[in-house]
C-alpha cells in the first residue's frame, strides 16, 4: 500500500485515506468510477504560489478548463484567485458560484458573437486577443452594445516549453496569439479605437512546465514589448504571463515555483505593471484521483503480461489515450500476501485498443480490487465523454473528514433526455 502526502494519502488502521477518509469507504458510498479530491491539497497548491509570488504585485486567475466543477471553482474564489475562461460556458460556471465577471480573463483563438457579447453585458476583467478579427469583431461587439471593450493583446513569442506538441502554445507552428510584430499593429488599432480600452499584454507557451527558463524567455520578450509600447506611448495595467507549471506524475522534477517568484522579482525590477498568471494543472492535479473497480483480470497461458479491465475508460479519463500520459497506479485493497504481483495493462471496457488507463504496472491484483488512478485532478473529469454511451463518473470532494458529493452520477436517462425520436 502506497502512502503520499503529495495527493495526501495515507494509511490509518490498515486502510488507505485520502485526508482521513478511507477510500474503500468512498467506493462503497459513490460507487466507481469515482473522482476524488482532496481540500487541502487544493489549499496547499494554492497557498504555496500565492507566497511564491508575494513579493511582486500578483494576482492569480485559476484556469477554469483544468478542473471546472463548481465546488473547485468557489473553493478557489474562496482563497481569492480570479479566473482565466476559454468559453461562455466556463464564464457561466465562474458567475453561478459568485465569482466577480471584472476578475476574469477570456482567452481563447475562436471567441463567438454570443460569448463576446455575454462577456460584454457581465462585464469581464479583459478579453486575451489572438488575432485581427477577433480584435475587429470585439470592437463591433462593443460599439452596438455601446460599451468598451477591455483587451490585452496574446503574443506568441516562438519559445520552445519543451513540453508534449499537444500542450506547447508558444511557438509560430502553433495556433495560439500572434507575433510580436502584428502585437504593435494591434495595439495601435486598439489605441486609437472609442471602444476598445488597452489593459495588458498576454503570453502563455505550453503546459507541463519543469525549467523556469523557457518562461523567463518569454517574459523578456514580452518586456521588449512592453517597452516599445511605452515609447509609443501606450502604457499597460497588467503582464499575463500565463501558467503551465509543471507537477510530477511520475518522476518529473516539478516547478520550484519560489525560485521562479524571485527571477520574476529580479526581472521586473521597478515596473509597476500588475503580474498575472493562470495556473490550473499545478494546482488541482495532484489533488485529485480516479477510483475504480476491477471486473476482469486476463492473464496469458505463457506468462505476459496480463489485462486488468476495470471498470473506469478512456472516457472517464482521456490522457492516457490521448498524450500516452503516464499516471501512478495504487491498489486500495491489496490481496493476500499469496498473490504473487505481475505486470499487468489498466485498461477499460471501450471498444478501442487505445481505451487504457496503464501499461506494464507491476501489481498484485485480483477480481476484487480496488484501484486509485493518481494525479487526475486536471484533464480528467473536464475531458470526460459519453462515448460508448457510458455516464460520465461521480465526483466527491474530502475535507478532512467530511465527505461531499459535488456532481452525482450521470444516468442513462440523464443523456437519453437530449434527444428525439424520428
Amino acid at each position: 500500500m502506497t502512502c503520499d502526502p503529495r495527493h495526501a494519502l495515507s494509511e490509518k488502521d490498515g486502510a488507505l485515506c485520502i485526508e482521513q477518509v478511507p477510500l474503500n469507504q468512498i467506493a462503497s458510498q459513490f460507487g466507481t468510477p469515482c473522482y476524488v479530491y482532496s481540500a487541502a491539497t487544493l489549499r496547499t497548491q494554492y497557498q504555496q504560489l500565492a507566497q511564491a509570488l508575494s513579493p511582486m504585485n500578483a494576482r492569480i486567475h485559476y484556469s477554469v478548463k483544468a478542473n471546472s466543477n463548481l465546488s473547485i471553482l468557489a473553493l478557489f474564489k474562496d482563497l481569492g484567485a480570479g479566473f482565466d475562461i476559454v468559453s461562455g460556458g466556463e464564464l457561466s460556471r465562474v458567475l453561478t458560484v459568485g465569482g466577480d465577471p471584472a476578475d476574469v480573463i477570456f482567452s481563447g483563438v475562436g471567441k463567438s458573437v454570443e460569448e463576446i457579447d455575454l462577456a460584454l453585458k457581465v462585464g469581464i476583467g479583459c478579453f486575451n486577443v489572438e488575432s485581427h478579427g477577433e480584435l475587429s469583431r470585439i470592437e463591433a461587439r462593443a460599439q452596438l452594445a455601446q460599451v468598451r471593450a477591455p483587451v490585452s493583446i496574446r503574443v506568441n513569442p516562438n519559445v520552445d516549453a519543451k513540453t508534449h506538441p499537444y500542450i506547447s502554445t508558444g511557438l509560430k507552428s502553433n495556433k495560439f496569439g500572434v507575433d510580436a510584430a502584428s502585437a504593435l499593429t494591434l495595439y495601435g488599432h486598439a489605441a486609437s479605437s472609442r471602444t476598445l480600452y488597452i489593459t495588458g499584454v498576454d503570453c502563455h507557451i505550453g503546459s507541463q512546465i519543469a525549467d523556469d527558463g523557457p518562461l523567463l524567455e518569454a517574459l523578456d520578450s514580452i518586456l521588449e514589448l512592453v517597452d516599445s509600447l511605452e515609447e509609443r506611448g501606450i502604457s499597460l495595467e497588467h503582464i499575463n504571463l500565463g501558467g503551465g507549471f509543471g507537477v510530477r506524475y511520475q518522476d518529473e522534477v516539478a516547478m520550484d515555483l519560489d525560485a521562479y517568484g524571485a527571477r520574476l522579482q529580479q526581472r521586473l525590477g521597478s515596473r509597476s505593471n500588475l503580474l498575472c498568471v493562470e495556473p490550473g494543472r499545478s494546482l488541482t492535479a495532484n489533488a485529485g484521483l480516479l477510483l475504480t473497480q476491477v471486473e476482469y483480470l486476463k492473464t496469458a497461458q505463457d506468462g505476459s503480461k496480463g489485462f486488468a479491465v476495470v471498470d473506469a475508460a478512456m472516457n472517464d479519463l482521456l490522457r492516457p489515450s490521448l498524450y500516452q500520459a503516464w499516471h501512478d497506479v495504487v491498489v486500495v485493497n491489496p490481496p493476500d500476501k499469496t498473490t504473487l504481483a505481475q505486470t499487468w495493462d489498466i485498461v477499460g471496457p471501450i471498444c478501442e485498443s487505445s481505451d487504457f488507463l496503464a501499461k506494464d504496472r507491476q501489481l498484485s491484483l485480483d477480481e476484487e480490487s480496488l484501484i486509485a488512478i493518481l494525479s487526475s485532478g486536471a484533464y480528467g473529469m473536464s475531458l470526460a465523454s459519453n462515448y460508448n454511451t457510458r455516464g460520465r463518473a461521480a465526483e466527491v470532494l474530502v475535507d478532512g473528514t467530511e465527505v461531499k458529493c459535488i456532481r452525482r452520477r450521470e444516468t442513462i436517462q440523464d443523456q437519453l433526455r437530449f434527444e428525439l425520436p424520428l
